[in-house]
């Protein structure tokens, strides 16, 4: 097999600068995501059926119901590659993607930092984490700050543990008038 189309790095500097992953993306339908994810996956419904998560492992995608699910956020654990190597040997198999083992924040932003166009990144500290939000594109990469946090059978410092999409808040209009 050939090499993959792209590194886990670019891939993920890509959805930093989008909100993008694979072409998918807030409002994406469920059958959209099946036509652009050809991995394993698990969906979870709410009791009510009221929201449905689908997990592919390291990805996993939030719908809301309507006349069809649509997609209403994602995330990408890439901290549960330090655990599960074969998670990532599988992704780059399906998807072509390459991640490795370990995600360095400051890899995803020199990759960034590469590309004209790169979103302003805002940070928050989240006690033992801090959060790199790219409010453009909506999303938000969690790293690890707490500096005892060594490589091992989890992400350790500096590493990113976890990227995810939100949807944008919607106005509320009074209706008054």
């Amino acid at each position: 097999m050939g090499e993959p189309a792209v590194t886990g790095i670019e891939f993920l500097a890509s959805f930093l600068r989008t909100g993008r992953l694979h072409g998918i993306g807030i409002g994406s339908t469920l059958a959209e995501v099946d036509r652009a994810f050809r991995h394993r996956f698990v969906d979870v419904v709410d009791e009510a059926g009221k929201s449905l998560r689908r997990d592919y492992g390291f990805v996993e995608f939030y719908f809301n119901p309507g006349d069809e699910w649509v997609m209403s956020g994602c995330s990408v654990e890439l901290h549960r590659l330090a655990s599960g190597p074969d998670m990532a040997e599988g992704w780059a198999r399906t998807m072509g993607v390459e991640f490795p083992r370990y995600v360095a924040w400051e890899a995803v932003r020199e990759e960034l930092a590469r590309v004209p166009g790169a979103p302003e990144l805002t940070v928050a500290d989240q006690g033992g984490f801090l959060e790199y939000r790219a409010a453009a594109a909506h999303v938000s990469v969690i790293v690890v700050d707490d500096e005892e946090e060594e490589r091992g059978y989890h992400a350790g410092h500096g590493d990113v543990w976890s990227v995810s999409l939100w949807a944008p808040v919607q106005a509320v209009s009074s209706g008054s008038g």
